[in-house]
């Protein structure tokens, strides 16, 4: 008798394992840009 009720929590916890979890959804959280500021044009050699 015990070895029934042993095969059966065997095959139950088994078969809890195999189940597939449930798929959270994936959301997407833009990162913020960091503030550049423009280059400035500083001559043909970097000199002003």
């Amino acid at each position: 008798m015990s070895k029934k009720i042993i095969l059966g929590l065997v095959l139950v916890s088994a078969f809890a394992a195999c189940q597939r979890q449930a798929a959270e959804p994936e959301v997407y959280v833009p990162a913020p840009n960091p503030v550049t500021t423009e280059p400035v044009y500083q001559g043909k050699y970097g000199a002003n």
